[in-house]
């Protein structure tokens, strides 16, 4: 990506904090979306709330029907978490892939996930959101740490305010925007190597898929609240978690932005081999904090 003028990085970043998020912000992505950096010095971006259509009708019954969501304010990460980002918490990396820093960390559990999201909160001073004492490591979504997105909160983040089957609307430029079975060579790349979406995060749909906190149902959507979802309840046994977006070994019809599907943790799995799976974080911010977030310049 081409770099960004300081000038315009401080006025986007007043932008937000004065709650002006509906001004685009040149690189940094359109229609309010806004990029920080982290007191750890991880980019994420940060998005407005807003109403859009989850799901599809034209898609596997899973993905019906398609309903409006409202989510809130949240800040996502720009990337994919790496085996850098991964490192600086000092968590055992157990990916296949580990030729590049840059790359995705992927073979994470679910579990595994969660413990990053709790030592990374730790490590910049805030509230971690999951609670390690109990089975599901329960998350208190009130907490100002990092968490893994809902599902309604990445479908969000992926479409980027459009609401076809890719953000860029044209299918046979998917090359452009993700690594997924066509180009992938059956292995992972360094993030941020493809284009971003259209509020700049990364990767969404290729790459490796990700980790959200939901509990996977193929009926949700027919029960789903309109409010910020968190998905259905946990059964308790054989829970399948939602992952979302495509991966080296994806299909293109794997990498719309409405596909899902419903994973194994693999937390009592001690054979876990599933080199497609990673994930991204999201949190909650004031506008007092995003005044303390710096503009990436990068």
């Amino acid at each position: 990506m081409n770099p960004i003028p300081m000038n315009r990085v401080v006025r986007c970043v007043a932008l937000a904090v004065t709650g002006a998020f509906l001004t685009s912000c040149g690189n940094t992505g359109s229609g309010g979306a806004v990029e920080v950096v982290t007191k750890s010095g991880v980019p994420m971006v940060s998005l407005p709330g807003g109403e859009f259509t989850m799901g599809s009708n034209q898609g596997n019954p899973d993905e019906a029907p398609a309903h409006k969501v409202r989510v809130s304010a949240f800040l996502i990460d720009k990337f994919e978490v790496t085996h850098e980002m991964f490192a600086k918490v000092q968590l055992p990396d157990p990916s296949h892939w580990q030729d590049s820093p840059k790359k995705p960390v992927e073979r994470v559990r679910w579990l595994d996930a969660k413990r990053y999201c709790n030592e990374r909160s730790l490590l910049e001073g805030l509230k971690p959101c999951y609670n390690e004492k109990t089975a599901d490591w329960d998350c208190d979504y009130s907490a100002d740490g990092y968490r893994l997105p809902t599902e309604a909160e990445w479908e969000y983040a992926c479409r980027a305010g459009t609401d076809g089957p890719y953000d860029f609307a044209q299918p046979d430029k998917l090359r452009q925007y993700a690594w997924f079975a066509d180009n992938a060579d059956q292995k992972t790349h360094p993030v941020g190597e493809k284009r971003p979406n259209g509020w700049g995060i990364c990767d969404m749909v290729g790459n490796v898929s990700e980790w959200c906190e939901d509990v996977y149902s193929p009926t949700y959507y027919k029960e789903s609240p309109a409010v910020d979802p968190h998905g259905p309840p946990s059964p308790g046994r054989d829970v399948k978690r939602v992952m979302r977006g495509g991966n080296w070994k994806a299909s293109a019809d794997m990498c719309r932005v409405s596909y899902r599907q419903g994973q194994r943790t693999g937390d009592t799995d001690a054979c876990f081999y599933t080199d497609y799976c990673g994930f991204r974080c999201v949190r909650r911010a004031t506008l007092e904090e995003l005044k303390q977030l710096p503009g990436n310049s990068k």
